[in-house]
């Protein structure tokens, strides 16, 4: 009922919506197809099953934020104020850290309708850890009704125990690209979990990861792909960290206000038609999280 529309508030939701946009079409879906071309026939390896499941790590949180990014800036667009649904969670140093950065929403509705009415964490500790397992329980189940998924819930419930206990005091102590780096392995697992259609599958992948199903260390064609998707794996990584905003912000301060104003319409622009192209010309290729 309070909402305005101004010209700033329009012109910023565009900026965002675009934004969004080639995260899912020009990052996201470059990452879907090099993860697909590495699962196809005559490139199963270690390595391929690695970076595989890596482009997927990837690809869905550019294919989710972006869908997040894209509402948000409409939202702006009419007047609407939207939440944040992402913060930048690859750059976690805890399982807890990462699902406080990644869809956020989900994890506040969980917490104020299950959790805390539950009891949260203010009865024992048994408590605690019922009502944890409950939440993660219902968050795989949330996500789909197969076995996968269920032990994914299992999975996080059991990290989230642990630090919870002492493992987060450990955590806090070590250093930052340790904790970074324990906390992404983890959260890569978790997605190979995820993506498989099966437990079973994703067993299997698992298996193949760390050498216990026979599989090749690496494929002449996995290698091929590798090297020809790396430009777009590296531009990827950059952009899921503060990096790009902190120079959109720099640009945005710059004495030669003009130019940097240039500077940027032309790269939004570029974004929007690039974007806009791939559609036309491309497959269809849906945001990830409209099946959940």
């Amino acid at each position: 009922r309070n909402r305005k529309v101004t010209a700033e508030l329009f012109a910023s939701g565009i900026t965002r919506f675009i934004c969004g946009l080639g995260k899912k079409i020009l990052i996201a879906n470059t990452l879907a197809e090099f993860a697909r071309n590495l699962s196809a026939g005559g490139t199963s390896s270690v390595l391929s099953l690695w970076i595989g499941s890596l482009a997927f790590t990837l690809q869905i949180y550019f294919d989710f934020s972006g869908y997040s990014d894209m509402a948000i800036g409409l939202g702006s667009m009419f007047g609407f104020h939207f939440l944040e649904n992402f913060d930048y969670p690859y750059l976690s140093r805890s399982v807890t850290d990462f699902w406080r950065r990644w869809h956020m929403s989900l994890g506040s509705w969980f917490r104020d309708y299950v959790y805390i009415p539950l009891g949260g964490s203010r009865g024992s500790v048994a408590r605690t850890y019922r009502n944890l397992l409950i939440v993660w329980l219902l968050t795989g189940l949330w996500h789909g009704a197969s076995w996968n998924f269920v032990i994914w819930g299992l999975f996080y419930f059991c990290i989230l125990a642990l630090e919870r206990a002492d493992l987060g005091k450990l955590l806090k102590k070590l250093p930052a690209a340790l904790a970074l780096l324990y906390t992404f392995l983890l959260v890569h697992m978790g997605f190979v979990l995820f993506n498989a259609d099966s437990l079973g599958q994703a067993l299997m992948n698992l298996k193949g990861m760390f050498g216990l199903s026979g599989l090749p260390l690496t494929q002449p064609m996995a290698v091929y792909y590798t090297k020809s998707y790396l430009p777009a794996m590296l531009m990827a990584t950059i952009a899921a960290t503060p990096l790009p905003r902190r120079a959109l912000k720099s640009l945005g301060k710059w004495k030669a206000a003009p130019v940097s104003d240039w500077i940027a319409v032309t790269g939004l622009a570029f974004v929007l038609v690039f974007s806009t192209a791939s559609l036309i010309d491309g497959s269809f290729n849906p945001f990830l999280y409209f099946r959940f």
